[in-house]
């Protein structure tokens, strides 16, 4: 197919494909993030149905207007109640199969449906997800603004972070100034965990004041057009003692490692290993308890994941996160994390955030 038919045309002949696939009759898309994917709608509520001929978005009336604008080849259907409104549709369609995603699906969802739809098979499918894992120019386009800003609000609230500012005054000030340079909304709820509580690998903003000596671990990002960012950065706040240096010289080069070694074609548990094994040679094997990393998109946790146990292989144009950290109880701890997009070459850095260790 021609690059220049565009994204949404292409995403939905692949679920027609799949639609064929597992001879399906009809596919209802009810997870948000796959929903936004498919059909360019940004709504919060909504059910898109997928058939062999045509596509339709089912809305309730708030949200009718925004379906027409956002979604065109997505026709949309007013209902009243959305559960309701799709076994009636699913009825008029006449199709018999229909697959839904498996993940998504609540039990009363589905228990109304089958009460509703009689007759009409339901087959829960796994993997629809996976299909927004590899990243279109357009998508990575996105993401690497909302990285751009992410950055540049760090380096803004910089001057703020010195002993007796409060952690949740830091969170509060780095999302405000993320949405002042442009960001729709923030990635997640902003970690700032210093002193002993940067051993929290997501410790959330306290009331606790950064104390002279502390290490501070920054977490945050931002959205833009409905893509996330992902970064953090774990700083000094005067100058470093020989053992934040030591462990900080550990993680960055199990970082370091991890980015020069990762490319399309690995699995996710060899990626890990990238980091994994130098931070076990020193000595801190039981100190970094997460993966290495996850996919970032429409949802900032998505796949695939970089991890001792995930034997997927990565392929080209996924946007993971690197982010090796060692955690030590009663002392603190050190994470730095940056996103890139694989190559089948390697892998480019997205964050423009320096990994030197930062003393303010």
């Amino acid at each position: 197919m021609s690059t220049s038919v565009h994204p949404i045309l292409r995403r939905l002949e692949r679920v027609r494909a799949r639609l064929t696939e597992d001879r399906l009759e009809a596919l209802v898309i009810l997870k948000a993030e796959t929903r936004a994917y498919l059909t360019g709608f940004t709504g919060s509520a909504g059910i898109a149905v997928v058939l062999p001929e045509r596509s339709h978005l089912l809305v309730d009336f708030r949200y009718v207007e925004q379906a027409t604008m956002e979604a065109p080849e997505f026709p949309a259907v007013r209902v009243t109640n959305l559960v309701d409104g799709l076994a009636a549709f699913l009825r008029d369609s006449g199709a018999q199969r229909v697959g839904f995603e498996a993940d998504t699906v609540t039990v009363a969802q589905s228990r109304r449906l089958e009460e509703l739809a009689t007759g009409l098979a339901f087959i829960p499918l796994e993997g629809l997800d996976r299909m927004r894992w590899r990243k279109d120019p357009g998508e990575v386009a996105r993401i690497r603004r909302a990285t751009e800003i992410a950055d540049a609000a760090f380096r803004e609230i910089l001057p703020a972070v010195r002993p007796g500012v409060a952690e949740r005054d830091l969170a509060l000030e780095l999302e405000y100034k993320m949405r002042r340079l442009g960001a729709d909304g923030v990635a997640f709820e902003t970690i700032v965990a210093s002193g002993l509580r940067s051993a929290l690998p997501h410790g959330r903003a306290s009331d606790k004041p950064i104390a002279a000596g502390d290490f501070v671990t920054f977490d945050w990002g931002a959205v833009v057009q409905g893509y996330h960012s992902d970064c953090t950065r774990t700083l000094a706040v005067g100058r470093a003692s020989g053992q934040q240096r030591e462990i900080y010289r550990i993680v960055r080069g199990a970082q370091e490692a991890a980015v020069a070694g990762l490319r399309a074609g690995m699995t996710g548990k060899e990626a890990d290993a990238l980091a994994r094994d130098r931070i076990a040679a020193a000595g801190h094997a039981e100190h970094f308890g997460h993966g290495l990393g996850h996919g970032v998109g429409l949802a900032v946790h998505e796949g695939p994941t970089l991890s001792p146990r995930e034997e997927a292989v990565l392929e080209p144009d996924v946007v993971v996160t690197v982010e090796p950290g060692i955690y030590v109880p009663g002392w603190g701890g050190v994470r730095i994390e940056d996103l890139v997009v694989l190559r089948e070459s390697g892998a480019e850095i997205l964050t423009g955030f320096s990994r030197d260790l930062l003393e303010v």
